[in-house]
């Protein structure tokens, strides 16, 4: 909770930075509480749900980005031409309006109330000395997952906006596109993993991405880019 106060006033604080100093400085601490929730929601999701359902729902969890990457470019399509870059900042400090749902409504995993009771050490270094290996590759890992993912999408509607010069709206719906397509893929390799495997569904939704890189790249036409894209 206290995240999405934080990135919610950084969110809302950046739409009034007078300068761009000001602004860089409080997009760092904007991602600083932003990186505080994803580990934290992603630890209470997967120690509520039960084992056998972990698939599917890790698959649902992950598919809330793309939904609330498809609601921002519905907002930039709609409502970007009349408030300008500050009023989507503005639109995106809303998530605080969450807060008296997950404070009344949203429970502590059964995982953290156990260790609670039972006064277990959750102290950090203790716990990178005796999985130092492990702790690495997730590092490596994620990063490496990042770097695939937001090295693609994060400059995409900027590449589509000056590169070839599409309106807004034209950008607007393409995100829009690419975002169903990511929920779908989520939802599904979710399930996938659960059949055959987590490293597999990793494995084989890593290579499909592959043989369109060339098509959301390079490709000149709207609907080509969109396509690809997805």
């Amino acid at each position: 909770m206290l995240n999405i106060v934080f990135f919610s006033a950084f969110e809302l604080l950046s739409a009034a930075a007078p300068s761009l100093m000001l602004f860089f400085l409080l997009r760092v601490l904007y991602g600083v509480a932003m990186g505080g929730i994803w580990g934290v929601a992603s630890s209470l999701a997967m120690e509520t749900i039960p084992d056998r359902s972990r698939g599917l729902m890790s698959g649902l969890f992950r598919a809330g980005y793309p939904f609330g990457y498809l609601l921002a470019a519905v907002a930039y399509g709609l409502l970007f031409e009349q408030l300008g870059w500050r009023g989507m900042f503005v639109i995106g400090a809303a998530p605080v309006l969450l807060l008296p749902f997950i404070y009344f409504c949203v429970e502590e995993s059964p995982v953290w109330q156990a260790a609670r009771q039972n006064k277990e050490s959750t102290a950090l270094l203790p716990v990178l000395r005796s999985h130092w290996k492990l702790c690495l590759y997730l590092v490596v890992l994620m990063a490496a997952f990042n770097f695939f993912s937001h090295g693609t999408q994060d400059l995409y509607p900027v590449f589509l906006k000056v590169q070839h010069g599409f309106e807004p709206k034209t950008v607007s719906i393409i995100a829009i596109c690419y975002n169903i397509a990511s929920i779908i893929g989520g939802v599904f390799f979710g399930s996938l993993s659960e059949k055959i495997g987590r490293r597999k569904a990793i494995m084989i939704a890593a290579l499909l991405a592959l043989p369109v890189i060339p098509l959301w790249a390079f490709a000149s036409g709207s609907l080509a880019l969109g396509r690809g894209r997805s």
